[in-house]
């Protein structure tokens, strides 16, 4: 589905117009959001990346969102009361973006889709972190533009799943942050077609497969997928410190009385023509797209994976003001289960 013009496709950008508007977007956002960060973080690494280490810092009290792998049992063998080490954290970690550039991300106002809310948060802390001396690396998946670069060339014993169409290894500079963006601006000619359903297991396996040592990892998507992505991103949280960046869009919440419209899938080609007028269809619509997201918060952080939700409209320095709150607190981590995970056209489709 999209929220522009019905039919409408964004023009193929030139590859000499994207490095400069690349270089453009990023001077933009250092001016207007990475500036009045620098107050709000203060030099504070942990409120961005949680770093490991071997050096023992404190003994404190177990908590219930503790890893119990920390537990000290002589400490707690002689108090009778569980208490975690504590260990230094390293200034120094590397994070990787995992990102989900499939056509669902077209959807939203213009200069304000998805896929805008991506590049942004993308490049915001990206830029952020290599600031600091940290490295970002990122895997793209789903890039309709893939065939207008030449393909990245994956790291040593890494595998490159389907639909994983680069692999960037991590560094610490801003021409890789420019790197990285100019690859995120490349957007589709008018004659691309449809590439098929979304599946994040793919991205996901092969993060498990190439991400050896621990790191921060930033799953960024709207998770409209093909099911069986739960447990990867389970077994990635288990390794690493994984924040699930989700974006979405009001409008795939709830839908307003507009007529009749014809909604298209943009990775199928499936179309769908529906009557907004009909309030008992709006319900319908609106119920079934509540039950997905309960369903897909449930399934996140049942995972062990935090989560920061972006929508389209949102103010970014905001939304990153929230992420470091949340990363104030440790959820706890529970057992897996996987849910059902229909997509919006599924919804649609099923309401009517």
């Amino acid at each position: 589905m999209s929220r522009s013009a019905p039919d409408a496709a964004p023009p193929a950008a030139s590859a000499a117009a994207l490095p400069g508007q690349a270089e453009r977007l990023l001077r933009q956002l250092e001016w207007t959001v990475i500036r009045r960060l620098d107050g709000l973080l203060q030099g504070d690494y942990r409120t961005l990346l949680r770093g490991g280490g071997l050096d023992l810092a404190d003994l404190r009290e177990y908590q219930p969102h503790d890893d119990v792998r920390h537990i000290d049992w002589n400490v707690t063998a002689r108090l009778a009361v569980p208490h975690v080490r504590v260990f230094s954290e390293d200034r120094e970690m590397a994070a990787w973006f995992l990102l989900d550039l499939s056509p669902s991300l077209d959807f939203g106002p213009p200069g304000q889709a998805k896929r805008d809310i991506l590049a942004g948060f993308v490049a915001v802390l990206a830029r952020l972190l290599t600031r600091h001396g940290n490295r970002v690396g990122a895997m793209l998946y789903g890039a309709v533009a893939a065939a207008a670069a030449a393909p990245s060339p994956a790291p040593a014993g890494a595998a490159r799943a389907p639909g994983v169409d680069a692999i960037l290894p991590p560094r610490a500079s801003r021409a890789h942050v420019l790197h990285l963006l100019h690859r995120l601006l490349q957007v589709p000619g008018p004659a691309a077609a449809p590439p098929g359903a979304t599946d994040l297991s793919h991205l996901l396996g092969t993060a498990l497969g190439t991400v050896r040592r621990r790191s921060a990892v930033f799953v960024v998507s709207d998770f409209i997928t093909a099911p069986g992505w739960e447990k990867p991103l389970a077994q990635l949280a288990q390794r690493h410190d994984v924040v699930a960046v989700r974006l979405l869009d009001p409008l795939e919440l709830e839908l307003p009385d507009v007529g009749l419209v014809t909604l298209r899938d943009p990775e199928t080609g499936d179309q769908l023509q529906v009557d907004t007028r009909d309030n008992a269809f709006r319900h319908r619509f609106a119920r079934l797209a509540a039950q997905r997201e309960a369903a897909l918060r449930e399934s996140l952080a049942r995972a062990g994976a935090d989560t920061l939700e972006l929508a389209t409209g949102d103010d970014l320095l905001d939304a990153l003001v929230r992420f470091m709150e949340l990363r104030g607190r440790q959820p706890a981590k529970p057992a897996y289960r996987a849910p059902a995970s229909p997509t919006v056209a599924g919804a649609a489709a099923r309401a009517a």
